[in-house]
């Protein structure tokens, strides 16, 4: 399909004006001021999170005190003033994560759980009670957020989930069951989407909700996952829980446009979660090729090898050009539902590639779980599911390319 098939969409119009205002048009430099912050996050992570690794992985689980420590040190994506959330540039966001994920996928995804799932729907969809009571103390991690939508037979057709709302005096009674919810046994609240008009059209029939997870009638179930340890993945069930009305979120019956946004908004950064998830693998490979010898050659040296080093590295590099415009359109409050499939389909297809071909580099030993390398291929699977699977983000590319077809006609 030609390149320029997109170039005069609504969305791209909107700022020609840019043009020959003296703004840069191109710039690919990450900001000096953003890459020491992304120095002085390594720092942090050396100190708080890499010795405790190997324990935080025998347990399964990550220590509140991590969450609590994010937040002091201000490395969540949002900050609070004059009572409100405000988002931090999502550039430096996806910068973060990425570095994480090198590290540990299963740690970064728990961060992306409360800061891109759980505060970004406080922020885009708040009511001045919740901000008071609940604003605050999640951005300084001191309280956390995860987010239900998923059940078991609603995951890719978000709108087919069963969890019941009914109005009562007050309020709501919620009904239901969430089968995957990640950071469900750490958090404390959860956004939930549920049916409040059963009657109404299907893009009508859900709204969302801030639900207090000590409240009665929740029960958790922490689900036996082999990915993304050591966050936690666990089932919630709710029978007859209470939600006051002030704890419902935007419009009733807007719930999944609501939700819809907020795994959009998160694409971008789960993306470039799952870009480090393989510069993580990359990076333990191409050490291992520089002293491992085959036939008394380095594996590096080998020709062969050699070239898929340069055509993975290419994959990466164009994964991150993809993540980068899609934060560049996102800081600019364009729209970004195109940029970021885009980002999220190429991620996850180039980090499946990169992470089983360095398992392979490593032999036998890559299937040990103490192995470094182990965690790395389920992490990428892992990450194809999160936030829509590969063909979920095929359908809103081809979507996205059709619509901006129709404009240019």
């Amino acid at each position: 399909m030609s390149g320029d098939l997109l170039a005069e969409p609504r969305r791209r119009r909107r700022h020609r004006e840019n043009e020959g205002s003296g703004e840069v048009s191109m710039d690919f430099h990450v900001p000096t001021e953003m890459n020491h912050e992304v120095e002085r996050f390594q720092s942090f992570l050396d100190i708080q999170v890499k010795p405790h690794l190997t324990s935080w992985y025998h347990e399964k689980a990550i220590p509140r005190t991590f969450f609590s420590a994010m937040g002091e040190g201000g490395w969540f994506g949002f900050t609070w003033d004059r009572d409100r959330i405000w988002a931090r540039p999502s550039l430096r966001g996806s910068l973060l994560i990425e570095k994480l994920a090198r590290l540990s996928p299963g740690v970064a995804v728990a961060f992306l759980a409360h800061n891109d799932l759980g505060i970004t729907g406080l922020r885009l969809f708040p009511t001045d009670d919740l901000l008071a009571g609940f604003g605050e103390p999640a951005v300084m991690g001191r309280l956390l957020l995860c987010l239900g939508n998923t059940e078991s037979e609603a995951g890719s057709d978000v709108a087919n989930i069963a969890m019941k709302a009914e109005k009562v005096d007050g309020g709501w009674v919620l009904n239901g069951t969430k089968a995957y919810v990640t950071n469900g046994t750490v958090s404390d609240l959860a956004v939930v989407t549920a049916v409040t008009d059963p009657k109404a059209s299907r893009n009508s029939r859900l709204s969302m909700f801030l639900v207090d997870l000590s409240s009665k009638g929740v029960s958790r179930t922490k689900l036996n996952k082999q990915v993304w340890v050591p966050s936690d993945l666990t089932r919630i069930q709710m029978t007859n829980v209470f939600v006051p009305e002030s704890h419902l979120m935007g419009g009733r019956g807007r719930g999944l446009q609501q939700v819809l946004t907020i795994f959009t908004h998160s694409r971008v950064f789960i993306s470039a979660m799952t870009l480090g998830t393989a510069e993580g693998a990359f990076d333990l490979a191409i050490g291992h090729s520089r002293k491992r010898k085959i036939f008394g050659v380095r594996l590096a040296d080998h020709q062969f090898k050699s070239f898929q080093i340069a055509d993975l590295y290419a994959k990466m590099e164009a994964s991150r050009l993809l993540i980068h415009k899609a934060c560049w359109a996102m800081d600019r409050d364009m729209p970004f539902r195109l940029e970021a499939s885009l980002a999220k389909y190429m991620s996850v297809q180039t980090a499946k590639e990169v992470t089983e071909w360095a398992a392979d580099l490593f032999g036998a030993a890559s299937v040990i779980y103490e192995h470094p390398i182990h965690k790395f291929p389920l992490d990428a699977w892992a990450s194809s599911l999160g936030e829509g699977t590969q063909d979920v983000q095929r359908l809103v590319i081809f979507r996205e390319v059709m619509s901006g077809f129709d404009r240019r006609r």
